[in-house]
């Protein structure tokens, strides 16, 4: 018999005599239903040649098995790399992942109507929550997990980077290599990962016994722009440097332009570590040294852990966090015994 078009499970349940309920049981395979009554219902199936599609199926059944994953932007390396592994860990759960972006409080506004209170998705996961305040607007008693950041309520999981360990180990390897006048260019200081990878900074100088200079510590965004414009505050400042911290790979490619431009050789003159090392950092000139976090990990655990939580809601609130890795390139080396103090743009 040639398929029905637009036959329901509805058509189903009137044929078979049963509810709605009972159909998607069936369909579900559930064991909660007498063999009589699965019998009535597979026939009905079959003479209707009733044919449910995934979403159709889990949507009569109280569940789409759908994840949302919001980001600030989808271009950022880190942020894509992070929902790959998020989508690779649902898939291997039966789950699907829609990701979008949200820049700001009102797009993120939106699209918790769109994906969450019309219950199209049975979780939410959400990568750097505090970007803005679009965390205080995050729907209540919601399987939620954080990504790239700490939750600082119990509302969330949370997966991230140790970013203070990340942020000593950085600059304990610029210390050991005998630099002692280190300048770090942050991200967003609204942001848990700066704040961490900064006091990760201080924590190493205060235990070498070098008291942290505020002048050494440049504010900034994540761009490459921002890593380019600090640089020359420094040297146009003439405030004394031989190492730098860049709080991520795309400020420190920023950085390595304007220190070329000054006439400054990397790492004779200036020694420079960046983090994330995304695939370009082996590429850059010269290659990078770097802190490498697994982003595809921080995903997939993130998924994993809200996978349970949906399946269990009653399960802990749990804090996640996955330890960075030095890669040592050449673009670090030991200090030569003099500072850079200026230079003229």
């Amino acid at each position: 018999m040639p398929a029905r078009s637009g036959v329901t499970i509805r058509d189903v349940a009137t044929l078979a005599g049963v509810s709605h309920q009972t159909v998607s049981r069936v369909i579900n395979g559930s064991e909660r239903v007498r063999p009589e009554t699965r019998r009535k219902v597979e026939e009905a199936i079959t003479q209707l040649d009733f044919r449910p599609n995934a979403i159709a199926r889990f949507m009569a059944s109280g569940h789409t098995r759908t994840l949302a994953c919001i980001s600030p932007n989808l271009t950022d390396y880190t942020f894509a790399r992070i929902i790959e592994g998020a989508e690779t860990e649902a898939r291997q759960s039966r789950y699907f992942v829609i990701s979008a972006s949200a820049q700001d409080e009102s797009v993120f506004s939106t699209l918790m109507d769109e994906l969450v209170a019309t219950r199209r998705t049975e979780g939410l996961m959400v990568i750097n929550p505090y970007v803005d305040q679009r965390f205080t607007i995050l729907p209540q008693d919601f399987p939620l997990v954080f990504l790239g950041a700490r939750a600082r309520d119990k509302r969330a999981d949370a997966v991230h980077l140790d970013d203070l360990n990340a942020g000593r180990s950085a600059t304990q390897h610029l210390l050991d290599l005998g630099h002692t006048r280190i300048a770090i260019l942050t991200g967003p200081i609204e942001e848990d990962c700066v704040c961490d990878r900064l006091a990760g900074y201080h924590q190493a100088l205060l235990e070498r016994g070098i008291q942290p200079e505020q002048d050494l510590i440049r504010y900034g965004d994540w761009s490459a722009s921002s890593g380019y414009e600090n640089i020359f505050h420094l040297l146009e400042g003439k405030i004394p440097f031989s190492a730098i911290f860049a709080q991520n790979d795309r400020i420190a490619v920023g950085a390595i332009r304007a220190l070329h431009e000054a006439g400054l050789s990397i790492p004779k003159d200036v020694s420079i570590i960046g983090f994330d090392d995304i695939p370009l950092s082996a590429y850059f000139d010269p290659a990078l040294t770097t802190m490498r976090q697994d982003l595809f990990e921080i995903g997939r655990m993130a998924a994993h852990r809200l996978i349970e939580r949906i399946q269990n809601p009653s399960q802990p609130i749990e804090q996640q966090h996955l330890s960075a890795q030095l890669v040592v390139r050449s673009s670090t080396a030991a200090y030569l015994g003099k500072e850079v103090m200026s230079q003229e743009r």
